[in-house]
Parts: C-alpha cells; structure tokens; sequence
C-alpha cells in the first residue's frame, strides 16, 4: 500500500519577512521581541533573516503579538478573496 506523501512546505522565509517588517512597524526591537517571547535575539534574527522554523508556541506568540495574518503563507493560492469557512 502507497502512503500518501504532502510535499508543499511553508516558506518561513517570507513568514520571517513579515514578521520583521511587523515588528519594526511597531517599533520594536529583536531584544525587545525576544524578550516578550522567551526566545534569545539571536533566534529572532534566524526566524526573521534565515527562515528558521520556530517552535509552534514561539509561532503563536510571533503572530498573535504581531497581529499576522498566516493565511496568506498557509494557503497561498487562495489569495483571490475567497473564504475557505464552511458554511
């Protein structure tokens, strides 16, 4: 029996992107980042220069104090407006 193989990977590149341009946006710093987060940073710096995947907490954190939307990086060939809720 053949498994079934998901090969799309989410591209923390562009996720780092974002999170950088969101945190200068509010004037905030790496150290200051990290330190809201419990993270070093250094380990700010890779998630946001190098893509380095962070833990899913530290993601969570990143996001919601950041106020990210993820969707465009989950779900980035449904960009055209559509919800994806069920109805």
């Amino acid at each position: 029996m053949k498994m079934y193989q998901y090969d799309k990977r989410l591209d923390f590149h562009a996720l780092g992107r974002e999170i950088k341009r969101k945190r200068e946006e509010k004037g905030w710093t790496q150290d200051y980042l990290s330190q809201l987060v419990n993270r070093t940073p250094r380990s700010i710096m890779y998630i946001e220069n190098r893509g380095q995947h962070p833990s899913l907490n530290t993601f969570y954190q990143l996001v919601t104090l950041l106020d990210i939307s993820v969707d465009q990086f989950f779900f980035p060939d449904k960009l055209n407006g559509e919800s994806t809720c069920r109805k």
